[in-house]
């Protein structure tokens, strides 16, 4: 693992042991108690002498994510115990649960505004992020992509989940809500951690607020083409300090902001990746199609141009339509 992440396990190792140290202080007696301080010895012992992360069976490295979820992890996946594979199993489908849960209604429809997405995890967990809140007659959306993979990208995305759930209930401007959410996640995460997206505000009037933090484009369909919206800043996580400065669109009826991760835009057939610029020709070949629809019918065109491979990253697609009236 790379020093800074080290070094963060490590602080956190140093506060729990003093915790554990307080409470044995109060109940000395406590077996539980005295177990789990000698494993954070232990860990901290082995950062020490440098074999910290490394499995003691076969001495290959221990899944990073893995270690960032449970830092006291002493082998890699492949030297698990029977019942220590079976309680993994047990916590990953309780965190996919848990993610599930946090998914914005299917098919919203708020105001002038009809919306429709997929949310496909390549795992057990995704590290994708897809969120609509609907306050006041507007509709907040939220579509990004955390770094890294497995349970460590998952619990990244619930944070940031909580993160704008808490920042929108503020009614906040745009700028502010990225700009706190930036903040708070570069003083919480890990080193390396940090987050892609596109968030933006939809009024009831058909205009769109809208910020890419260094995502994949934004792609608006309406009648005269596709317009993209490219990033305008950096991920979020990466730096405390910033502007975030937003592009303000009007749509029609009828047009169509579709949102997506790199799981479609990266996803490749014989070398041959589906693209940014085939998104923007197929939605705008679309555009006439409600949310569902359109969804449905990128899916197949997805399906058909891997030819019957598979994917390998999350996937998630997001469209949000101004309704005809």
């Amino acid at each position: 693992m790379a020093t800074l992440e080290i070094s963060f396990l490590q602080s956190q190792l140093e506060k729990r042991k003093e915790r554990l140290q307080q409470a044995l202080g109060l109940a000395p007696q406590n077996g539980k108690l005295s177990t789990l301080l000698r494993e954070v010895d232990s860990a901290l012992q082995r950062m020490d002498d440098g074999t910290y992360g490394f499995c003691e069976e076969c001495h290959d490295t221990i899944e990073q994510d893995r270690l960032i979820a449970n830092p006291l992890c002493r082998y890699c996946l492949d030297h698990l115990t029977p019942p220590q594979r079976t309680a993994l199993q047990r916590d990953l489908d309780l965190a996919a649960d848990v993610q599930r849960n946090l998914l914005p209604q299917a098919n919203l429809r708020t105001g002038d505004w009809e919306t429709c997405y997929h949310y496909a995890p390549h795992g057990p967990v995704s590290g994708d992020y897809c969120d609509l809140i609907p306050y006041d007659g507007q509709l907040f959306f939220v579509l990004g992509d955390v770094s890294g993979k497995g349970v460590a990208a998952s619990m990244l995305m619930a944070q940031l989940h909580a993160l704008f759930r808490s920042l929108t209930g503020l009614r906040l401007p745009l700028a502010q809500i990225v700009a706190q959410a930036n903040r708070v996640l570069c003083e919480s995460a890990m080193a390396g951690q940090y987050a892609t997206l596109v968030c933006g505000i939809a009024g009831d009037a058909g205009e769109i607020e809208i910020y890419n933090a260094g995502h994949c484009p934004a792609i608006v369909a309406t009648g005269s083409g596709a317009v993209p919206v490219d990033s305008m800043g950096l991920p979020i996580g990466m730096f405390a300090e910033g502007e975030f400065p937003a592009t303000r669109l009007g749509l029609q009826p009828g047009d169509t902001l579709f949102l997506y991760t790199d799981g479609l835009s990266e996803a490749s057939s014989a070398g041959e990746e589906y693209g940014v610029e085939r998104i923007s020709r197929f939605v705008h070949q679309q555009r006439s199609s409600q949310p569902p629809q359109l969804i449905a019918a990128c899916l197949e065109d997805l399906k058909s141009f891997i030819e019957g491979g598979s994917l390998f990253d999350d996937l998630t697609v997001l469209a949000i339509q101004r309704r005809s009236s």
